[in-house]
């Protein structure tokens, strides 16, 4: 009988944090910007320049070691980890090795098998190293600094996921605590939230690890999903015919779809960590961590039950706008500008979805603002427009937040509401589709469907379809 393996999965997860400025300068965080505009003499490593602990950094992982369960080290400080590449300017990366901000924390995450809790080991700061740019053409590596002193906070994992599944929900889970906290915008396609994966295995029902390996260069949950059964597969294979796991690092290739080997795996005592003399400890105490406490936001599962009690919505709109920080707070801002929690949740999960489909983007990129949402549902409500006029509204101001009630106005799309007008051209409809109403008069109900899209078209869709009905009705 063929042995049955089972996979050991931990991550190390980095996040960019959302400051405006890097861990220890004031240097710019922006994304983009020309190579080696956002630097400074600290974070280029200039001889003799001091780094300066940035407060942002340090509220926000507490912020997120809150959310997650963690116990905080009120004690804690920064050290060296000293390795030599071209994009790390100082020769040394500044982590924090012996004292982590946390640890000890969990999250809980939903699985086929039900719910389940995956153990956070420690999470720590650091700053992110530059960038390396292989330039084919004239064969040589350009370095860009800017990315160089960015905050990073490492989000490591116990050994306590199973399948690719359980990963991507941990993530996601991650992904939404830190989303709502503010903390990051988590995009993994620029790299704001990169995930490195240990993985081993052994065969089931045993206790003991595996060797394992690392993979990096997953930049999306897909990819991260097919390295998982990837490298799953290759360490099977290796154990099947005899072979030995080899400790390393490996980076993944999405296009080819396999790893190779980076390089064997360092320990700690490869990096000679050692107490960053330039950094002072951080201490925190009982008010700073109660502020922190204080400013922590309604997390979804609090939002899920309170709209179950105050809007009548159903349970997958629900599910659908809390599961991004971003809907939910244009749902509830456009609720409180007093529009209807139901139309206001037609908008978002009918239009909204499908132009972020169509347009492949996120949920974060929604651009127009809950005023102007309300202002065309205000429209609808009132019959100043109907239905497909307020669709081709909306397509326009999703893409560029425009006032829907000037741009009504400017284009002349108000509902022609003039009875008389609107009687004169449903009379000669009548007049120039005798057979369509003979149809009608002959008991075929569906005439009328033709009539009333003959009027809209005269009117060029600025028509109320009801009033339009009742009027044929009448008149037939």
């Amino acid at each position: 009988m063929a042995k049955q393996y089972e996979t050991v999965i931990g991550l190390e997860v980095h996040v960019e944090l959302a400051t405006k400025t890097k861990i220890f300068c004031g240097c710019s965080t922006a994304f983009g910007g020309e190579p080696n505009t956002h630097t400074c003499p600290v974070c280029t490593g200039m001889p003799g320049s001091l780094p300066v602990l940035n407060r942002q950094v340090l509220e926000y992982a507490v912020a997120v070691g809150l959310a997650a369960d963690c116990t905080i080290t009120r004690n804690c400080k920064f050290d060296r980890k000293n390795y030599f590449y071209p994009d790390n300017p100082q020769n040394y990366q500044i982590s924090q090795l012996y004292l982590p901000i946390c640890r000890d924390g969990k999250v809980e995450i939903e699985t086929g098998q039900g719910k389940k809790f995956v153990r956070i080991h420690e999470i720590h700061m650091e700053e992110d190293a530059g960038k390396l740019i292989h330039d084919e053409w004239d064969d040589c590596s350009l370095v860009d600094f800017n990315r160089s002193g960015v905050p990073l906070i490492e989000i490591v994992s116990e050994p306590d996921m199973r399948s690719p599944e359980e990963v991507i929900a941990y993530l996601e889970k991650l992904r939404m605590i830190i989303q709502y906290l503010g903390a990051s915008d988590c995009k993994l396609q620029e790299g704001s939230m990169r995930a490195d994966v240990n993985l081993s295995i052994r065969e089931a029902g045993t206790e003991g690890f595996g060797t394992r390996t690392e993979m990096k260069n997953l930049n999306s949950f897909k990819a991260i999903a097919r390295a998982i059964e990837g490298e799953r597969e290759r360490q099977i294979d290796l154990l099947e015919s005899g072979e030995k796991v080899v400790q390393e690092t490996r980076r993944w290739d999405d296009n080819k779809g396999e790893s190779y080997a980076m390089r064997s795996k360092e320990d700690a005592q490869d990096y000679r960590y050692f107490p960053d003399p330039d950094l002072t400890p951080v201490v925190l105490d009982d008010a700073f961590l109660e502020e922190i406490r204080k400013k922590q936001p309604e997390f979804r599962e609090e939002k899920m039950r309170r709209y179950k009690e105050e809007f009548d919505i159903p349970e997958y709109d629900i599910e659908i706008i809390t599961g991004s920080k971003h809907m939910a707070d244009i749902f509830e801002a456009t609720v409180a500008l007093g529009s209807s929690p139901k139309k206001v949740s037609n908008w978002l999960m009918v239009e909204t979805l499908r132009l972020l489909k169509e347009n492949n983007m996120d949920t974060e990129d929604i651009r127009f603002s809950p005023e102007n949402l309300s202002k065309l549902i205000a429209l609808t409500d009132a019959k100043a427009i109907n239905s497909s006029v307020a669709k081709e509204v909306f397509e326009v101001m999703f893409d560029k937040d425009i006032d829907p009630e000037k741009y009504v106005e400017e284009k002349g799309l108000k509902t022609v509401n003039d009875e008389g007008a609107l009687r004169k051209t449903v009379e000669e409809v009548i007049a120039n589709n005798p057979q369509s109403v003979q149809d009608y008069h002959n008991g075929k109900e569906k005439a009328i469907g033709f009539l009333v899209g003959q009027t809209m078209k005269a009117m060029k869709g600025k028509a109320d379809p009801g009033m339009v009905n009742q009027l044929l009705k009448e008149l037939l």
